[in-house]
């Protein structure tokens, strides 16, 4: 399969029954992609109430890592546009920016693309009727008639495989300032030059939503730039979703957006982030500790 391989299995009742969230963490350590696979029944999920009853099969990419205090792994779907399947898209355009830790709770935020009026401020909502779905269990609420709606839960999936694939390699690291601690700048263009893909490790990304708690977020990148005469390597990356930093992670209040960076080996993180009420975008600047990977 490519590489990918299962470090950790769910089931229902979220028990460890293969591998171990140890083994998750340590891949995702070491920059390693995310898939996860999860088993429902239609009747229960996609079309609550209808006849049915076919077992459906899932398989999301999570783009987007955590690694939280180094012992605590979530992922993000940073691309994801809600479809209703096997028949088309969902009612609204938006970005459906689902949410799992290791150990099975889920989120999901939804900033919405259609510039619909808002009906309510941002702040705690009441938990939506779920009653047709006994398998949902939403633990929260919040901003309900926003743009930005989110919530944490627990869907009991027949089964959840964390799969991942390991062939990142740590070529460069450097410290906020530039100050290398592993690798060299040469691997890494070297490897650049002859076409690698390239993924990043910045450390404290999402330091300033509220949170001192010890965080690495994991994202790739797209187009690369090596300016030779200045030995200066920049790169932009995939769709960022930040999230205030918490063990397990969750979405709330003014605690999370998205957006785009650009990382430079000198600890430059140039930042295009969009408020998800509004949908603002405001650039700003930020340095940060950065793990280099190339596969």
């Amino acid at each position: 399969m490519d590489g990918w391989k299962m470090s950790l299995e769910l089931a229902k009742d979220l028990t460890v029954t293969a591998g171990s969230q140890a083994a998750l963490q340590a891949a995702i350590r070491n920059g390693a992609d995310l898939r996860i696979y999860t088993e429902f029944r239609h009747h229960e999920h996609l079309e609550p109430g209808s006849d049915n009853h076919e077992l459906v099969q899932e398989v999301s990419d999570f783009r987007v890592t955590y690694l939280l205090e180094d012992r605590w792994v979530a992922g993000i779907m940073n691309l994801r546009m809600p479809i209703s399947p096997p028949d088309g898209f969902g009612p609204r355009p938006s970005m459906s920016f689902f949410l799992y830790n290791q150990d099975g709770r889920q989120a999901i935020a939804r900033p919405y693309l259609d510039g619909v009026p808002v009906t309510a401020s941002p702040g705690a909502s009441p938990l939506d009727d779920h009653s047709d779905m006994p398998k949902y269990h939403q633990l929260d609420a919040w901003d309900s008639g926003t743009n930005a709606p989110s919530s944490n839960f627990i869907y009991d999936f027949e089964v959840f495989r964390y799969f991942v694939r390991d062939g990142w390699r740590q070529v460069f690291a450097h410290e906020v300032d530039g100050t290398v601690v592993d690798g060299s700048l040469d691997a890494l263009i070297s490897a650049f030059s002859e076409g690698a893909e390239i993924k990043v490790a910045l450390r404290g990304l999402c330091e300033d939503l509220g949170s001192a708690m010890d965080h690495e977020v994991f994202v790739h990148t797209g187009p690369g730039y090596y300016s030779t005469e200045r030995k200066l390597f920049c790169a932009g990356t995939q769709p960022v979703v930040r999230v205030t930093p918490a063990v397990p992670l969750r979405y709330q209040t003014r605690g999370w957006d998205f957006g785009w960076l650009m990382v430079r080996t000198d600890g430059l993180v140039a930042r295009w982030l969009c408020d998800p009420y509004t949908l603002e975008f405001r650039e700003s600047q930020a340095h940060h500790a950065i793990r280099w990977f190339v596969r």
